[in-house]
């Protein structure tokens, strides 16, 4: 499996320096991967008591290409992942190009997780439909396709218009990985269809799901072996636990996994010591 490291978004505080060090620290003990959340506005809950999301205007989120801009020049190995850009949220042309130069900066080193989110308070500010949000990022990946592909297309979809237009630069080779969050029945279907990944939650059911993300695939005349499988694991005591939960991923054939220490009770500093811990016990499985 490649191994990977959230990236502790809500703990890590703002010193740049704490930021950069997580990443470098990350990728000189031989991680493959960093993954970033993301979040654009957090909701207030003074006015709503009955606010269920696990994040609020309380929680602290670096903006992703941002993050990975910063990280790209500080880096030379470590690949660059969003787990995941909101996209139905966003304007479908401006991710394709801040994902192409993101690409570019890293040389090649970005696989954009995009997802649909649950937070309506997000879709309301940033102007776009919450409703359709699901069917609507099938055409947004099918355009960013088209845009790192070409030098200049014309589009004309159901959500979007292109006339004669282009990014420049393109992506390092004019592909991204596009690989999808979300565990609902139809992310299972677009996963096997058309994506290049996907993220599932570590569940008792989840070599039934990967399975049907196989089955999706293979009905879709492709591969499933080409389709990817990052699964999260908690950090644990980075002992026998996390020992045990690595093996069973390893054992469903689960391509990448990345180590959370959020949620653990550390300090910025903590976390970079963190993943020190884990490698210890990961290291094996790589």
């Amino acid at each position: 499996m490649k191994l990977g490291v959230v990236f502790p978004q809500t703990e890590i505080g703002t010193d740049p320096g704490i930021v950069a060090e997580f990443a470098t620290t990350a990728e000189a003990i031989g991680y493959d991967h960093l993954i970033a959340y993301d979040h654009v506005l957090g909701a207030s809950t003074a006015n709503r008591p009955e606010w269920q999301g696990p994040y609020t205007s309380e929680s602290l989120f670096h903006e992703p290409f941002v993050l990975f801009g910063y990280l790209a020049g500080l880096t030379t190995t470590l690949e660059m992942v969003s787990a995941v850009i909101i996209l139905p949220q966003r304007q479908t042309a401006l991710v394709a190009k801040q994902a192409a130069c993101v690409d570019v900066l890293s040389q090649g080193r970005l696989r954009l997780g995009i997802g649909t989110g649950w937070n309506a308070v997000e879709y309301e500010a940033l102007d776009e439909n919450f409703h359709d949000r699901g069917v609507r990022s099938e055409e947004q990946i099918d355009l960013m396709r088209k845009l790192w592909a070409d030098d200049v297309i014309s589009y004309d979809g159901k959500w979007h218009t292109v006339t004669e237009a282009g990014l420049n630069p393109l992506p390092v080779n004019r592909h991204i990985p596009v690989w999808l969050g979300g565990m609902a029945p139809q992310v299972i279907d677009r996963v096997g269809r058309i994506a290049d990944g996907w993220f599932p939650f570590f569940n008792p059911a989840l070599d039934t799901q990967i399975a049907e993300v196989r089955a999706a695939a293979e009905r879709g005349g492709r591969d499933p072996g080409e389709v990817g499988i990052e699964c999260m694991t908690v950090l644990g005591d980075a002992g026998d636990e996390a020992r045990g939960r690595l093996q069973r991923l390893a054992d469903l054939g689960v391509s990448h996994t990345a180590v959370v220490t959020m949620n653990a009770g550390l300090d910025p500093r903590g976390h970079i010591d963190a993943i020190k811990r884990f490698w210890d016990v990961a290291a094996d499985f790589a």
